[in-house]
């Protein structure tokens, strides 16, 4: 085999790790994203007060949920919730 033969082999050989890679990462955060709306689905049992300890209304159920399917709603909330943590932040900071 020479030099030229061996070079022309070896990017099919690391190929297939990187998309098997892929793959394994694409059904992993699919499931991942299953296993969260499921938890998400959850949250719409408690009650309003129960939401609101945890910094959270109805409404932001309400609007994390129309993420794609594929994608993960508790990624939203979170970036909900944290917004609203900011800002009441921000309020107590001008008030003191």
């Amino acid at each position: 085999m020479t030099t030229i033969e061996f070079a022309s082999e070896t990017p099919r050989i690391t190929t297939r790790p990187a998309v098997a890679t892929l793959v394994v990462n694409a059904i992993a955060n699919s499931y991942r994203a299953w296993k969260n709306r499921r938890a998400f689905y959850r949250l719409g049992e408690m009650t309003d007060a129960e939401l609101a300890d945890i910094g959270l209304t109805r409404a932001d159920l309400h609007v994390a949920i129309d993420v794609p399917f594929g994608r993960d709603p508790t990624v939203k909330l979170r970036a909900i919730a944290s917004e609203r943590a900011d800002t009441i932040e921000d309020l107590a900071h001008q008030v003191g």
